[in-house]
């Protein structure tokens, strides 16, 4: 017996009217539908609550809307309680159910628990209903007993009987496999459906193609609510670039090359519109929000959304990814040799030149040893010492930021030094080039920058350095002796993994210069299902919906398992798929895919493997698989 079609069917529930008159455990009549065999058929009180909500919304009496998009069927159900409304989506083909509880008076979707303690699954039955009406039997006693309720139930027996045979209808053909109109239904034992998101809700995911009944609200595209008199956002792809533009400009060709275009699968998140919609809103204002922090595991999306918030804006985007060994100079840019000479026309730069090549040439860390400059750790525990033994005067409310300043300057004046070019010294002596990076760049010209990884540096205070270019007129002197201030347009956006190896925390001072600091998580089961089909080209939404439950499944374990080693997520799920097509097996592209990349742990990928793939995909040639 299945535990989550007993959560859909309340017979335990109390009747609603006109029906709560009638008493007993299960209110069993002498009818019954034509797949039950000539059994008595039960009221079932969530089956009645939804024949009644479609009744009402087909009056115009009640609000609320059941509509459909292609093979899946929507609903938008006015609960009980005040200022709530169920939302579900259910896909015929698969089974699968997709549920949320809205809130209107906060924008907030909860998660949808169908069980006796919890939510009767009135409006999933509700968004079931399409593919009840399209079974005869159904349909004809349907429109019987909405005529009976249009005329407030003259004949009370007749309208009971009909219900009967509704409810006897619905169950038979949900619970039973084998009946001829058997319709799929999956959720877990639990009743907790997967959870609609908001972000899919803006961006018209759910936007029914035709509506059966009553109106829709709040999926509906064009009036999507966000929150307590909020504004309806409509959210297309195809009109998304631009939308939120900062100040007026004009770009070169190649700037325009650089401004990202959305590829055809990509449904935009709310984290990418509310960090357009905050740095458009601000522009020209005294605090502009122009940083940005995305966190959250791999393969949830962070750099195409990164990317997504540079065409939102109509800026180009340029990246830098960190490493361990990532140091200051990496990002502010790179002195190289133009020659083999080796003079600078000074004997102590000189040999300052031999000392730094034989630690491994002219960078941030070796010119700052050489010098004896303090450390991190000496600015955090004593900036006013620090401070003073850097410029020898005292200043009590010198900060660590302060003195990072301090000795980023005194770096920047000796590499400025050590790469004097030859006719700056007039003697023949070696030549230096300065390249300047992609950050620099962007920050100077206005641009979209994604820092990604930053957790990964070895050295706590390479960010840090970066503080004076993280504020709104920061400036920052070049090797070149150039002092560069922000582009009021320019955009920082960090991106950064969280709970995996290798990883360590970011500097508070850096969060807090982060205007907003989204958390992101891996999309909705829907959203995956969808970006995975468009992207690998496999049509079989049914294997990929179950593809897209054990990758969540997954994602779950390692989660509570504090698995950290390796990672699960949207790039798993497509390579696994594309994988499946070459090799014809599922099961065991998923083993050098998903499994592998999970973790490197051998218990913990048996786990895995016995617990989550095998009792969804089992080995060709098993008795499961036959």
């Amino acid at each position: 017996m299945s535990t989550s079609t007993n959560n859909l069917f309340a017979f335990g529930r109390h009747l609603p009217s006109p029906f709560d008159s009638l008493t007993g455990n299960g209110v069993r009549l002498n009818v019954s539908s034509r797949y039950g065999n000539g059994t008595t058929a039960t009221l079932c009180a969530s089956i009645i609550k939804a024949v009644h909500a479609l009744c009402d919304y087909m009056d115009g009496t009640s609000r609320g809307a059941v509509g459909t998009i292609d093979q899946r069927t929507v609903a938008e159900y006015k609960s009980s309680v005040e200022d709530e409304y169920h939302l579900v989506v259910y896909d015929g083909n698969t089974g699968n159910v997709s549920a949320g509880v809205y809130n209107t008076k906060n924008g907030g979707i909860a998660t949808y628990v169908m069980n006796a303690s919890a939510r009767d699954g009135a409006a999933v039955l509700l968004a079931m209903t399409p593919y009840f009406l399209l079974d005869e039997e159904f349909k004809e006693k349907f429109d019987a007993y909405h005529a009976e309720r249009q005329r407030g139930y003259p004949d009370m027996e007749a309208a009971t009987n009909l219900m009967g045979i509704l409810c006897d209808n619905v169950y038979r053909r949900v619970k039973d496999p084998s009946c001829s109109a058997h319709l799929r239904f999956t959720a877990e034992p639990s009743g907790r459906l997967t959870r609609i998101g908001m972000a899919s809700i803006d961006a018209g995911t759910f936007n029914p193609t035709s509506v059966i009944a009553g109106a829709f609200s709040i999926v509906a595209r064009g009036n999507a609510v966000t929150g307590a008199g909020a504004e309806a956002v409509i959210i297309d792809r195809k009109e998304f670039s631009g939308k939120y533009p900062l100040h007026p400009r004009e770009f070169t060709l190649f700037e325009q090359a650089l401004i990202p275009k959305l590829p055809e699968w990509y449904i935009v998140p709310q984290e990418v519109i509310d960090i357009c919609k905050h740095a458009n809103a601000t522009t020209g204002k005294p605090a502009q929000m122009r940083n940005f922090l995305l966190r959250g595991p791999a393969g949830t999306g962070k750099t195409m959304g990164a990317k997504a918030i540079a065409a939102g804006l109509g800026l180009p985007y340029m990246k830098y990814t960190c490493s361990a060994s990532t140091e200051i100079y990496d990002f502010v840019g790179q002195i190289f040799p133009d020659s083999e000479r080796t003079t600078t026309g000074d004997a102590g730069l000189d040999k300052e030149r031999e000392q730094l090549k034989a630690m491994g040439g002219i960078t941030y860390e070796n010119v700052k040893r050489l010098m004896n400059l303090p450390e991190l750790d000496d600015m955090d525990y004593d900036p006013a010492g620090v401070y003073k033994a850097l410029t020898g005067k005292d200043c009590p409310t010198a900060t660590s930021q302060d003195c990072m300043r301090l000795v980023l300057e005194k770096v920047t004046a000796k590499i400025a030094a050590l790469s004097v070019n030859k006719e700056q010294s007039g003697q023949k002596g070696q030549t230096f080039s300065y390249i300047e990076t992609d950050f620099i760049k962007a920050l100077k010209n206005g641009y979209l920058v994604e820092i990604q990884e930053p957790s990964t540096i070895m050295q706590p205070g390479v960010l840090v350095g970066l503080n004076s270019l993280l504020e709104q007129d920061g400036a920052i002197t070049l090797p070149t002796g150039e002092v560069i201030t922000r582009h009021p347009d320019a955009v920082v956006v960090v991106t950064t993994n969280i709970s995996y190896e290798g990883c360590r925390g970011i500097n508070q001072s850096i969060i807090d210069r982060m205007s907003l600091v989204k958390d992101i998580e891996l999309p909705t089961q829907e959203v995956m299902i969808r970006r995975a089909m468009a992207v690998t080209g496999f049509n079989d939404e049914l294997t990929v919906s179950k593809m897209v439950k054990v990758v969540n499944d997954m994602a779950d374990y390692c989660r509570k398992n504090s698995i950290t080693d390796g990672t699960v997520g949207m790039r798993s799920l497509i390579d696994w798929i594309a994988s499946s097509e070459i090799t014809g097996d599922v099961y065991t592209s998923a083993l050098s895919t998903i499994i592998s990349k999970a973790t490197a742990n051998e218990d913990d990928r048996e786990a895995l493997t016995v617990s989550i793939l095998e009792p969804v995909f089992a080995p060709l040639g098993s008795a499961a698989s036959a």
